[in-house]
């Protein structure tokens, strides 16, 4: 037997166990492919963090002005500003006066003696004669008030009474006096000794109690006296 018939012998021999019992067969080992493809295979499904930014808080900037308004710092201390308290100087009695002083600014404010002369506003006492030296002989004009006081405001202006009957109890240069606080009654002490009695009233800048001149008044009073008869808070312009 030659050796080619012998091949296909056992060939063919193999081939009939084959179709008889299949599990002699072996099972070839399967191997992994590696597909190429230009389309990208979808990617298996994975878990997906998601981070969830929230907005940060909105920060309103609020700008607070350093300085106010001139019109509202203005309309601010007008209304804060404390106002000077005015009052006539005569107080509970009938009173003649009138626009015009003989040869200067002054008012004689004609009233009954022993009337009350009080503070026009609040102020210190800036000096009082308690003494009548004046002599019509000599008529020396700085005695010529006889009796008299006179007071520097709070608001700078002098005020200035004269030919009194006599000085307030305890009242002393140097004294806070408040706006209506007695400072004396009326008369006739001075040169006034002939005439009626009244208050010779004078407005004018604080001066020393020797410059007579000054003191017996620079401004005319009566606009003011009408103003405060009336309850009107009107302070004096001085030039």
């Amino acid at each position: 037997m030659s050796l080619l018939r012998i091949s296909i012998l056992i060939v063919g021999t193999a081939l009939l166990l084959a179709c008889t019992n299949p599990s002699v067969l072996n099972t070839p080992t399967p191997t992994t492919q590696i597909i190429a493809s230009a389309t990208p295979l979808a990617a298996t499904p994975t878990a997906v963090a998601t981070a969830t930014v929230k907005p940060s808080a909105t920060v309103t900037a609020t700008i607070t002005p350093t300085e106010v308004p001139t019109a509202t710092a203005s309309a601010t201390a007008s209304a804060t500003a404390v106002v000077a308290q005015y009052v006539f100087p005569v107080q509970h009695a009938d009173v003649n006066y009138g626009k015009f002083h003989h040869d200067y600014p002054a008012t004689d404010i004609f009233c009954a003696e022993g009337s009350e002369f009080v503070a026009v506003t609040d102020g210190v006492v800036d000096f009082i004669s308690f003494k009548d030296i004046w002599d019509p002989k000599t008529n020396d004009p700085n005695y010529r008030g006889g009796l008299s006081v006179a007071i520097i405001g709070t608001d700078g202006v002098r005020y200035y009474g004269s030919h009194l009957q006599s000085i307030a109890p305890d009242l002393q240069v140097g004294m806070t006096v408040t706006a209506g606080q007695l400072l004396g009654y009326t008369g006739k002490s001075g040169d006034a000794r002939f005439t009626a009695a009244h208050l010779h009233f004078g407005i004018s800048h604080p001066t020393t109690p020797e410059d007579w001149q000054v003191r017996r008044g620079e401004i005319s009073p009566y606009p003011y006296l009408q103003a405060w008869r009336k309850g009107e808070m009107r302070a004096p312009v001085l030039p």
